[in-house]
């Protein structure tokens, strides 16, 4: 087994790796790969050109690393890998992937290689990989794999001890999955209570019967709050009518956690939801980020337009725009603040859309609370910082800042729990949206307020 390096050695190792290929010394870079951990390649080429990438994926020793490293690449780096080579050397690697990962694969070409790829696949993997495929993208079906363990639960612990010694390459047996005689599933065994139990019992004495399991449709994110709430190594998936299908493993869990976290930072930054976007030309890059930069554009003219609405104010009491980017800063920052905690809570399940008044309720009073502070300091100390003595500045830009601050953490936990109520992806709340909604909100009610209390 490779081991697994430390940062400071994998940046002399990538420097090493980046002059052997200036040298072209093939065969030294050969033997780095076939004495370095997959994963630790995998992260080395992220720095390289594609070319480059290329040539190191072409030096792997065989076709097991090859296959080992695909499982460690992005999405971006084996569609470049794999893009010009042929079928015949794409069928022999995935010799040694899991059906799941085919799938995947599979997937990031056109369809008319596809149709090559899968001719060329051994004919049992080829009917799983279609299965596979057939799913929805990122539901459990499309990430399962079928390369897992049953036995029927007549069977007994001697006979099914047998059994699993026969398949020791066989590195997915986490549980033993017991079914009936119309292969559905009735229970589930962990492996020390199959070696702890007499060797005379059948496994319907010795099963769990409770069982938590995904149908194909599930999403995968459910799943992986399943594995995570009940500290599973794999789910078994299952269709409508119970029959076992195959397994998600805790490597593809993590997995899945890892990209749903990616894509909710990068929607609540306002930068898309593309996880791979670090690797994006930057033209991609400025592709994906520009409708994200549009809200709050238009956000910015609609607060635009409510400046010049109260224009007459403005050149009445100049000093009231000293203190607009006050209000929209302060109101923008604490909104952000309260969309993320709930779309943390959402994504972790620790918020439940069905009771969530409470829950903003809470946000509404930590708002009310650091408005009342925040607004108390800058209201008192607003004559000082604009050296001006008019009456009643102190109480509009404090009741203004306790204002905004109180709406706008109400905005940014309600917002969140609203489009999750109507299926949309909450994370796309707490980027521009709430920001922007929040900002026009200010301006409105600092104006509005000291038209009230200044003019009249």
């Amino acid at each position: 087994m490779k081991k697994a390096i430390f940062s400071t050695e994998i940046s002399i190792l990538r420097s090493t790796m980046q002059r052997l290929l200036r040298r072209r010394a093939h065969s030294n870079i050969t033997k780095i790969l076939r004495n370095t951990h997959q994963a630790d390649i995998a992260l080395i080429m992220r720095s390289l050109n594609q070319f480059d990438q290329k040539k190191i994926f072409a030096l792997c020793p065989t076709s097991v690393h090859k296959a080992r490293l695909l499982e460690e690449l992005d999405e971006s780096l084996i569609e470049n890998v794999l893009k010009n080579d042929s079928v015949k050397n794409i069928s022999k690697i995935f010799g040694y992937l899991d059906t799941n990962d085919q799938a995947t694969i599979i997937g990031m070409f056109p369809s008319n290689k596809q149709e090559e790829i899968l001719t060329a696949i051994e004919h049992g993997d080829k009917e799983d990989v279609e299965e596979i495929m057939s799913y929805p993208d990122d539901s459990a079906g499309s990430i399962m794999t079928k390369e897992t363990f049953t036995l029927n639960q007549n069977t007994t612990v001697k006979k099914s001890i047998e059994k699993l010694q026969s398949f020791p390459e066989n590195d997915k047996i986490f549980y033993l999955y017991v079914l009936d005689n119309k292969e559905k599933l009735v229970g589930v065994v962990s492996l020390r209570t199959l070696v702890t139990s007499k060797n005379s019992k059948k496994l319907r004495e010795i099963m769990i019967k409770d069982i938590q399991a995904a149908t194909t449709s599930t999403d995968q994110e459910e799943v992986a709050k399943k594995v995570a709430q009940y500290n599973y190594l794999a789910l078994p998936v299952v269709n409508r009518k119970n029959r076992f299908l195959g397994i998600v493993t805790i490597d593809d869990v993590v997995d899945i956690i890892r990209e749903e976290a990616s894509e909710d930072f990068l929607q609540m930054a306002g930068v898309g939801k593309d996880r791979e976007i670090l690797l994006k030309s930057p033209l991609e890059n400025a592709k994906s980020r520009a409708p994200w930069i549009l809200a709050s554009l238009i956000g910015g003219i609609c607060a635009a337009a409510i400046i010049s609405y109260f224009n007459s104010l403005l050149e009445q009491i100049i000093v009231l725009a000293a203190f607009i980017p006050v209000i929209i800063g302060i109101g923008g920052n604490v909104g952000t603040q309260s969309s993320t905690i709930v779309v943390r809570g959402l994504a972790t399940g620790r918020v439940d859309v069905g009771n969530t008044f409470p829950l903003i309720l809470k946000e509404l009073i930590v708002g009310s609370l650091l408005g009342l502070v925040y607004g108390s300091i800058i209201g008192f100390a607003a004559d000082y910082i604009t050296s001006t003595d008019m009456s009643n500045l102190g109480l509009v830009i404090g009741l203004s800042i306790f204002c905004s601050m109180a709406i706008a953490t109400a905005v940014g936990a309600s917002v969140p729990i609203i489009l999750k109520k109507f299926d949309f992806d909450p994370a796309i709340s707490t980027g521009p949206f709430v920001t922007t909604a929040i900002d026009i909100i200010g301006v409105a009610l600092y104006f509005f307020i000291a038209s009230i209390i200044l003019i009249n």
